[in-house]
């Protein structure tokens, strides 16, 4: 009934067997608490996308901003060669007009002297703008250094991660990086039986080596989701629909996670997706 399971970020996982109702009642409780901090984290993670598009809309100004700033170089530097090429002028002019009278003289060295003038105010200007450039290159660097990192770190995640289920590869276990996250996905043969949350013993071997790679990694933050398929459940006991059978299979699979001391359990949020 159920055909595949995916885990985002980091995880898929789903969940256990038939258990007394002590424990039905406990890992209820456990649902509520997860399913309260699912929302808080999913808040969290909201902000957390508004904070990056707004680096992203940032970003982009700035790369505009540059290319303005650059194209106003290019013609400061041009005004710059004129002012130069009239100042070369103005010299020849300034010793011809040495052999004229004095009144001359003293009025052209004054224009001289106003050329010289707007030369330095430009140079200043230019200046200027090259400090400004300078901080706006430093602050793309800044931004494509944390991009960098980030896919560093999703890269050495995902080869650990493909390394430590290496013994599970053709058993319906796979692992891919896309958009920036880890995904880990395993299908219903590898966890369990159709109608059920119970891990089977060969997932529950996967589970604890990724549990592992979680413990070395405790700032990690993992999203476990239960799915099913479009079939309606049709059993009966404890199991309400689909999205319930879902949302316990990912709850079994946190609780598989939490039992590696090492594990940040604050970082880890189940979800169920019928």
């Amino acid at each position: 009934m159920i055909k595949r399971i995916s885990l985002g970020l980091l995880i898929v996982a789903l969940s256990t067997s038939c258990v007394s109702k002590k424990i039905y009642n406990d890992l209820e409780s456990k649902y509520a608490d997860l399913k309260k901090e699912n929302r808080s984290i999913s808040d969290e993670n909201t902000d957390l996308l508004k904070t990056k598009s707004q680096l992203e809309l940032d970003q982009e100004a700035l790369t505009k901003e540059l290319a303005k700033v650059k194209s106003e170089r290019e013609k400061l530097q041009a005004d710059y060669a004129a002012l130069n090429k009239k100042m070369d002028v103005l010299k020849d002019s300034y010793a011809a007009l040495e052999k004229n009278s004095s009144e001359s003289l003293k009025a052209n060295m004054a224009k001289n002297r106003e050329l010289l003038d707007q030369l330095g105010a430009k140079e200043k200007a230019l200046a200027l703008e090259q400090e400004q450039l300078n901080k706006n290159n430093q602050r793309l660097k800044e931004l494509e250094n944390l991009i960098a990192a980030k896919e560093a770190s999703m890269r050495k995640l995902k080869e650990t991660l493909s390394k430590a289920l290496n013994g599970f590869e053709g058993k319906g276990l796979t692992v891919e990086q896309k958009n920036g996250k880890v995904y880990v996905s395993m299908e219903n043969k590898l966890l369990f039986n159709s109608g059920s949350w119970a891990v089977g013993s060969e997932g529950k071997k996967a589970v604890v080596e990724v549990g592992k790679v979680l413990g070395d990694n405790p700032d990690i933050a993992v999203l476990i989701e239960g799915h099913t398929d479009d079939d309606p459940f049709g059993g009966s006991g404890p199991i309400a629909d689909n999205w319930d059978l879902s949302t316990k299979r990912a709850t079994a699979i946190v609780a598989i996670l939490s039992e590696n001391k090492l594990v940040n359990k604050q970082n880890l949020t189940a979800a169920g997706r019928g």
